[in-house]
């Protein structure tokens, strides 16, 4: 108050001006007035080439997918779930990635990272580089919607990010017996030369299956391959690959840097000699292509491949990454960068954190064939970058030992799709620095004498089964860059996920054991899932108190089966009945709702629903509860059945669901919906005495527990609770007793309201505030 009373009038005035009552006249302020004042509200930078210089030396995370909690959880909301999800469909690794969005959505954090690192143990990573606009959001439901496609990496991002602040470490399956048990095939010795994207997921996922004795061998001193070596520090920092190769060696997997291919050291003979079992080869291509016009310059002179440019970069700007606190690469002046795919566009922006004036990204073809992903190619254009197509490089200008100019000649395309180029038309750029990224390849005759004897193809890489990425010689497997294939990330952590299956068939055959010829890859594991959070309730053991109640999420066997699989304790069938009493009338009938209460961002989802009732059969839920117990043997599954005021019924129902291996019944004494006129559920529930006898017909049929389910439609339940127990319950369900905390209307109003006459239902609750109570 004191500050504001300081000011002077005319100050005030200005103020107050900003936000005008009433209009009583139009405005004059000049063009030039208000270019100048735009300047100090405008947030985005200005279009011109001084915003380079802010760029020198800044090497921080750009964040183009970065969320905060509160936009993690809004995002996560809009997802729709979709039951045929293309964008699960669109990722190499195959992540479940409705299932870690709804987990996000449901503020379990934990859960959601633990899914994405058991498909991908790269996670962090490709929650930073992937080409999300290529893969899972280009195949979004939402893209054409007025928000636009779920912000997919930005959603894995977040939650791997939440796990790596935890701090916690990796462990091997449950599971799995102790290192003194585990058959001596798991105690084979395994190789992986190189340790890049393709080398970890393959490592990791053998680690996970049991294997003791994994060792990577490393050329460089770091490890991480292109993650470290060639993508820039302010896209992937260095941290984000030591927290994922540490993930690995929790497991046991050895890194022994300085170790190469060479012809006189580590080669795939000597290995062989060395009793190594398998080996797999992820050394990426080590070397850059090189134009002819290109020999003979030199560094010095301002010329770098890409190959010798972004690991100079790197070693510069990624703290921990090594120890040699070398400078950046002296980059000045104007640079040209040679190339269109994903490392030209990071020379590029990495040039102009190294002092760059102006950079030119050079390319043969139109901005149609650019083989960058959008992600790329928009931030170099919005780090003011110039792009130029249709030039083909033809000489290098030199003056007193240092490039100064390049020469190019126009590239069209003919009538047949063929490029060819105009040596008539002539373009010179001037230059103080040329970075060739025309990508890369594997040349040298002392690696490839190293990799002896596997056989390589045309394209001078090693032939590869691409399906169990199984070289010519059988206990010899690649992936990543080497293959030809993998031409992103999350593509080569792919090529080691699938490799690490067939090279677990291969070494269990030479031990003459057998492996199930369908997949089975442990899932990611920490000390986290080692806590017992189980709890006994009237005699029974749930391994977790998350289960579903008896309502629309378990429509159908099937969904009880996926509930089980994602890893929820218990589950409760939807109510059934005998034929006789069947009930046909139910086709989905639900309404989505808003919670309300202190929660970030938007209400998070709740639904009302009267589909309360089974139109299966009791022979179908019988049948589906036997199945589910033979499958799922320490899940608890209780069936929910519904019978008139009729001894015998319940008798008959209630040793049906018994035999049929239910670890416990649900009397539904609560339904409304068509029930009570047929004298079935609340019917029978609002009174005590029919409560009683009804639990005391189900007590004298079966040995397993049961729980009388009570109904909202009485002022004391009390009453009611106490005929049950009387009658031998084992416990009550107040599943509908409770009201569910929707957002309702604040002056009483019935709401879902259908028609003039605000006509509604009664229904029950739930969702994420929905209340599910059991006890006994």
């Amino acid at each position: 108050m004191d500050r504001l009373l300081s000011r002077d009038p005319v100050d005030i005035e200005n103020i107050l001006a900003l936000n005008p009552r009433k209009q009583t006249h139009a405005t004059l302020h000049s063009t030039a007035a208000k270019k100048h004042e735009k300047m100090h509200w405008k947030r985005n930078a200005e279009k011109s080439c001084s915003n380079c210089e802010k760029l020198e030396n800044n090497f921080d995370d750009i964040k183009h997918t970065t969320l905060g909690e509160r936009g993690a959880l809004r995002e996560a909301m809009r997802c729709l779930k979709c039951a045929d999800a293309p964008c699960q469909k669109s990722c190499p690794t195959n992540l479940d990635i409705k299932s870690f969005i709804t987990s996000i959505a449901n503020k379990n954090y934990y859960g959601a990272a633990k899914m994405i690192f058991s498909d991908n143990p790269l996670g962090l990573t490709c929650g930073m580089v992937c080409p999300t606009s290529d893969l899972c959001v280009g195949g979004c439901n939402l893209y054409a919607t007025e928000e636009g496609p779920i912000n997919i990496g930005g959603l894995q991002q977040f939650a791997t990010e939440v796990f790596k602040a935890m701090n916690i470490r990796q462990i091997r399956s449950p599971s799995l017996p102790p290192p003194e048990e585990i058959p001596k095939a798991y105690h084979a010795k395994i190789a992986f030369i190189g340790a890049g994207p393709a080398s970890i997921s393959c490592a990791t996922f053998l680690a996970r299956l049991g294997y003791l004795d994994i060792t990577i061998f490393e050329k460089q001193n770091y490890v991480g391959g292109l993650s470290t070596s060639e993508i820039p520090q302010f896209r992937l920092p260095y941290d984000v690959v030591h927290f994922e190769t540490e993930l690995m060696k929790d497991l046991g997997v050895k890194i022994i840097c300085g170790t190469g291919l060479s012809a006189e050291g580590l080669t795939l003979r000597a290995l062989k000699e060395d009793d190594y079992k398998a080996v797999f080869i992820g050394i990426g291509l080590p070397e850059p292509k090189r134009e002819s016009i290109f020999e003979g310059l030199k560094m010095e002179q301002g010329f770098y491949t890409s190959k010798d440019f972004l690991p100079l970069v790197a070693m510069a700007s990624k703290p921990g990454m090594c120890a040699c606190h070398s400078p950046l690469p002296s980059i000045h002046g104007t640079v040209i960068v040679l190339g269109a795919g994903d490392t030209a566009f990071d020379c590029a922006t990495s040039a102009l954190r190294c002092g760059a004036r102006r950079v030119f990204v050079v390319f043969r073809k139109g901005f149609t064939n650019v083989r960058a992903v959008p992600e790329e190619m928009e931030l170099a254009k919005e780090e003011k970058c110039e792009f130029l197509p249709f030039l083909s490089p033809r000489k290098v200008v030199v003056k007193r030992g240092k490039i100064v100019a390049m020469e190019f000649v126009r590239t069209e395309q003919d009538a047949d799709g063929n490029w060819k180029e105009d040596e008539d038309q002539v373009v010179r750029l001037k230059a103080d620095v040329v970075i060739s990224a025309f990508g890369s390849v594997l040349n040298d005759p002392k690696v490839k004498e190293a990799l002896s004897p596997i056989k390589f193809n045309k394209w001078g890489l090693p032939e590869v089964d691409l399906e169990s990425m199984q070289t010519s010689e059988p206990w010899v497997f690649a992936g990543g860059d080497i293959v030809g294939m993998a031409s992103t990330t999350v593509e080569s952590v792919n090529d080691g996920k699938q490799a690490s299956w067939y090279m677990h068939k291969y070494i269990q055959s030479l031990y003459g054991a057998e492996v199930s010829s369908v997949p089975h890859l442990p899932l990611f594991y920490t000390p986290i899932d080692l806590v017992d959070i189980s709890v006994e309730m009237a005699g029974l053991k749930f391994s977790n108190p998350f289960g579903l109640a008896s309502a629309t999420p378990t429509t159908s066997s099937p969904m009880i089966r996926r509930a089980f699989e994602a890893g929820w304790g218990f589950a409760l069938t939807k109510t059934f009945s005998l034929d006789k009493d069947i009930v046909t009338n139910v086709s989905p009938r639900i309404i989505r709702g808003t919670t309300s209460g202190p929660i970030y961002g938007p209400g998070q989802g709740s639904f009302l629903n009267i589909e309360l009732i089974s139109e299966k059969t009791a022979a179908y839920w019988c049948k589906s509860i036997t199945e589910l117990k033979m499958d799922f043997p320490d899940k608890i599954v209780i069936a929910s059945i519904m019978c008139s005021y009729n001894k015998d019924d319940w008798t008959e129902l209630s040793k049906m669901a018994e035999a049929a291996g239910a670890d416990a019944l649900e009397l539904n004494l609560s339904c409304p919906h068509g029930m009570g006129e047929r004298g079935m559920g609340l019917a029978c529930g609002q009174d005590p005495e029919l409560v009683r006898n009804i639990c005391r017909w189900v007590r004298q049929a079966v040995q397993i527990p049961f729980f009388a389910k009570l109904t909202p439609n009485v002022t004391n339940i009390v009453n009611i609770a106490m005929a049950a127990q009387q009658g031998g319950a084992d416990g009550v369900t107040a599943t509908n007793t409770v009201s569910g905390l929707m957002g309702l209307t604040a002056d009483g109003t019935p709401w879902p309201a259908v028609g003039l006459g605000k006509k509604t239902t009664y229904g029950g609750v739930s969702g994420s505030r929905g209340t599910e109570l059991v006890w006994h």
